[in-house]
C-alpha cells in the first residue's frame, strides 16, 4: 500500500527524472549488457511496466539517460597562451564527458549503433571531415591565435597537419573503446603534432 502511494506521488517529469537518473547510475556501475529494464526499475523504485510505457526497449531508455545526464562539451576556443596548451585543452574537453561512464559500459554501448550515435552526438561532428566541421573551425581559430602570437605561420601548414589531432583522437576512441587517457592526449600533442608543427615551420 505504501509503495502504491509513493508511486502515485511521483508522476510525469518527476517520475521520468527518477528513472533516467536510475538508468544513468546503473550505467556508471555495470556494463551495458547487464543493465536491464528491471534493474533500472528497481533502482528507481517503480516497475518495468512504467518504463515500457515511456521507452520501447533498453537502448531507447539508455539514449534518453545519456541525453539527460552526459555532460555537454563546450565549443569555446581555448586560450592558454600557447599552441601546445590550446590543442591539449581542446582535445581534453572533447573526451572528458566519456569519463563519466565506465570502460565496460562504453564498450557495450559502442556495440549498439543506436546508442553509440547518441554518444557521438555529444562530440559534435568529431567523425566528420567536411570543411564546415565545427571542430575544425575551432582548430583553425586555435591556429590563427598561435599565428597572432608569432608561434607559427599558417601558410606553411597543410590542412592534413591541422586536422591531425582530431584524426588521432578519433582513432584512439574507435580502436581503444574506452575514455582517452591524459597520457594518450599528451602523446598526440607532444610526440606527434607539435614536432610536425616545428618541422613545417623550418621549411
Amino acid at each position: 500500500m505504501e509503495e502504491r502511494k509513493k508511486e502515485t506521488r511521483r508522476r510525469g517529469e518527476v517520475l521520468e527524472e527518477a528513472i533516467l537518473r536510475a538508468a544513468w547510475e546503473e550505467l556508471a556501475e555495470k556494463d551495458y549488457a547487464h543493465l536491464t529494464m528491471e534493474s533500472v526499475a528497481t533502482r528507481a523504485g517503480t516497475n518495468k511496466a512504467v518504463l515500457y510505457r515511456r521507452w520501447d526497449n533498453k537502448s531507447e531508455l539508455v539514449m534518453a539517460a545519456l541525453r539527460r545526464h552526459l555532460p555537454k562539451i563546450t565549443n569555446e576556443v581555448p586560450d592558454t597562451g600557447s599552441l601546445r596548451g590550446d590543442v591539449y585543452a581542446f582535445l581534453h574537453a572533447r573526451v572528458e564527458p566519456m569519463r563519466t561512464i565506465n570502460v565496460q559500459a562504453i564498450r557495450g554501448l559502442m556495440m549498439d549503433p543506436r546508442v553509440w550515435r547518441t554518444i557521438a552526438a555529444f562530440m559534435p561532428q568529431i567523425f566528420q571531415k567536411r570543411p564546415e566541421n565545427k571542430l575544425m573551425a575551432i582548430m583553425m581559430s586555435i591556429m590563427k591565435n598561435a599565428e597572432l602570437r608569432g608561434e607559427i605561420s599558417l601558410e606553411k601548414l597543410s590542412p592534413r597537419i591541422i586536422a591531425l589531432p582530431l584524426d588521432l583522437l578519433q582513432c584512439e576512441i574507435i580502436t581503444k573503446q574506452e575514455p582517452v587517457s591524459d597520457t594518450a592526449i599528451t602523446e598526440i600533442v607532444d610526440d606527434i603534432f607539435m614536432p610536425l608543427i616545428h618541422a613545417s615551420q623550418q621549411q
